[in-house]
């Protein structure tokens, strides 16, 4: 089986049904030997932040000289990108090769893309031998599909809307569902700031048995000439949840101290308030209202050249009016277009957008563009800074269309 092959055969996957059970995903890994055993593990889940706590621990761990596996979802532009040892992703032969071991179990088991490429994930890191590895939860937490592990300490990062269609409306219930990943005897750190969310967490992770349960001050002031290597503030909050967790390791991956340390600088993430091409470009993933509220704050904090010209796609499943009416005040132009890669019945249509496409919107033009090339042409034009947000389909595919910036080649 080839790469393309591969890809062929999982991704139609992703259309399935959310079946909110882990019996596929340990299938998988049952056919594998249960190579999720086979390693220490951090277990890291939360509405927003996820993604930049786990590149924090395992930047730290780095830095200790441990061979570090990290597990993150989604991808931007190779599916390659979401398995990666010491920042080297999975080859795409070895991704083919696991790929064509598990198809018959895939098939059989019905397995749905992620709980496929979480099978896959798993064996790639244990097949590399890694000394520990970092686990980003995928949607949820009770019944994700990396649910599987038992980690050395279960992480919830911090509670938001995202993914109502599957998760509700109601913040308590989705705090209930993020600490099912708490676990009997195991650390369980969260840096949700609202009380009673945190009460919620709380309960929950008591009730499993978690134990100690560590509460984090991410408002906590860093000593001066701390760097991070993520931009925004938004980041501090981050980094102090990454340093609780690293704290409640046991020896030799812990504990590493008080301060926020020196490898935290070393910490990247493609797609996250990415600044490249010295400034002229700002990429970052903000697909869902406190995702936008966090760009808005990045943004002003960075401040950059003027004018900001913003490229913007969002799925039509997403609370897109109030994170447009959010991001507008804080740029020049706006242009709105449809990501190639987002699935048909999430795409935004002229008819959808009314108002939105009127000539001039709180003072500044914003257009419609559904030519996803032609909208990267148009929202370049007279602008001093290009700011390109909304889906990680939308960030992903201006990378993989701009020479030289896709993360994975």
């Amino acid at each position: 089986m080839s790469f393309a092959d591969a890809c062929r055969f999982l991704f139609p996957r992703q259309a399935g049904r959310i079946k909110w059970s882990l019996g596929p995903t340990e299938a998988l890994l049952d056919a594998l030997g249960h190579p999720e055993r086979h390693f220490p593990s951090v277990h890291v889940g939360g509405t927003n932040g996820k993604g930049s706590t786990c590149a924090f621990i395992a930047a730290a761990l780095r830095a200790g000289g441990y061979r570090v596996g990290l597990y993150t979802s989604p991808h931007l532009v190779s599916v390659c990108e979401r398995m990666t040892v010491n920042d080297r992703p999975i080859s795409e032969d070895a991704f083919a090769e696991w790929t064509g071991f598990l198809r018959p179990h895939i098939e059989r088991t019905e397995a749905s893309f992620f709980e496929a490429t979480t099978a896959i994930a798993f064996a790639d890191l244990a097949a590399r031998g890694v000394d520990i590895a970092v686990i980003e939860v995928g949607l949820g937490g009770r019944l994700d599909s990396t649910n599987v592990v038992t980690p050395l300490a279960s992480v919830v990062t911090k509670i938001a809307l995202a993914h109502t269609d599957r998760l509700g409306h109601d913040l308590r219930g989705i705090a209930r569902e993020k600490a099912g990943i708490a676990k009997s005897g195991v650390p369980f750190i969260t840096g949700e700031r609202d009380p009673e969310i945190r009460e919620v967490l709380m309960h929950e992770a008591e009730a499993r048995d978690a134990d100690p349960i560590v509460l984090v001050d991410t408002a906590r002031a860093p000593r001066p000439g701390t760097r991070l290597g993520l931009r925004g503030p938004h980041q501090w909050a981050n980094a102090w949840v990454a340093l609780a967790a690293l704290n409640a390791l046991p020896a030799p991956f812990g504990p590493v101290g008080d301060d926020i340390p020196p490898s935290f600088a070393a910490a990247n993430v493609a797609g996250r308030f990415d600044v490249r091409g010295g400034g002229r470009w700002i990429f970052d993933v903000a697909h869902n209202p406190d995702g936008i509220d966090v760009l808005v704050a990045a943004l002003r904090d960075y401040g950059p050249r003027r004018p900001v010209h913003a490229l913007v796609g969002i799925r039509n499943d997403k609370e897109w009016r109030p994170m447009l009416a959010r991001l507008l005040p804080e740029v020049d132009r706006v242009v709105l277009t449809v990501a190639p890669t987002v699935p048909g019945h999430q795409r935004w249509i002229q008819a959808e957008l009314g108002g939105w496409t009127n000539e001039r919107v709180i003072g500044q033009p914003v257009v419609f563009e559904p030519d996803f090339v032609r909208a990267l042409e148009l929202v370049q034009e007279g602008a001093a800074t290009t700011l390109v947000t909304g889906s990680f389909h939308t960030v992903g595919d201006a990378l993989a269309a701009l020479p030289g910036f896709a993360p994975v080649g």
